[in-house]
Order: C-alpha cells, then structure tokens, then sequence
C-alpha cells in the first residue's frame, strides 16, 4: 500500500512540474507596450490605473532592448500630461531583469499569462497589461518624450556655452 501511495505522488509531481514547464512563458514575450493596471503599497489600498484615477504608467520593451518608461496622467481639465521617467535599456534572461544597468533581480517579473505580469518594487505591488492596440505613433511619441528627459540641462550647458560665453 505505501509503494502505491508513494508511486502516486510522485507521479502527481512529475506532472506538476511537466505542466509548470509547458506554462513557462519565453522572455521575448515582454517585447512591446506595458500599462499599469494595478499597484498597491503594502498595508495600502489596492489602486486601479487608468480612467478611474486619471494616472497610470507606460513601459516599452523594444526587442533590441531599448527601454522607455513614462508616467501618464490627466489633469483637472481633461488634458493629458506625460512624465518622462527613464529611457535606456532593459534586460530579461530566464526570469533575471534588469533596467537601465541596474544590477539584475531573479523574478523581478512574474508572468500572470503573455499580456499580464505582476512585480513588486520596493514595497510596492503593481499589476501590468501588454497593450496590442497602442498607435505606432503614439508609443514613438511617450519614447520620444522619454528620451527628451534630460536634455533640457544639456540643451542649457550650450546655451550657456554659445549664447554667453
């Protein structure tokens, strides 16, 4: 009886893990437009992103490892405003992340399914939705926006340096 028993569970678990291994989503899924849908601070109330709140998050993931992140709110009068944060690069190897050469975190993201990952960051819970329907041109746009973030200084060093010198 307890060889039975015994060959029974270890049965379960091999098809445990066979169907953990066939779920095993290929890091290239990451490639494309993420949205915040979802974040939530420890001991805090959950809060859904979007037309709700007025305020979510961009992420792009290019397949060339470019990485570009982007806050989006609208303000009391209906206009949209973006909120660079950072452009640079990313990447994901056997669930190891890294962006902007930060040194990389084992399980930094957790794939829920192909257009759903979970993560936390510091002691913040967020929930992310790949976006299939974003404009071309809309995603070069916060990109773009992304990359623009710092230039404003530099731009002032040579104004500095050609207007006033």
């Amino acid at each position: 009886m307890k060889k039975i028993l015994f060959s029974m569970a270890l049965v379960l678990v091999c098809v445990a893990q066979l169907t953990a291994q066939t779920n095993k989503i290929s890091d290239k899924e990451i490639v494309g437009v993420w949205i915040l849908e979802s974040t939530q601070w420890e001991g805090e109330k959950k809060v859904l992103c979007g037309k709700t709140s007025g305020y979510t998050q961009f992420k792009f993931y290019g397949a060339d490892g470019e990485y570009a992140c982007a806050e989006i709110a609208l303000t009391k009068d209906g206009k949209c405003v973006v909120m660079p944060h950072e452009y640079g690069t990313y990447s994901l190897k056997d669930g190891w992340y890294s962006e902007m050469g930060r040194p990389a975190i084992k399980d930094a993201i957790t794939w829920i399914d192909k257009t759903t990952t979970k993560g936390t960051w510091m002691k913040r819970h967020d929930i992310w939705k790949k976006q299939t329907a974003m404009p071309e041109k809309l995603t070069r746009y916060i990109i773009e926006c992304c990359k623009m973030k710092n230039t404003p200084e530099e731009m002032e060093k040579l104004m500095k340096q050609n207007f006033f010198k």
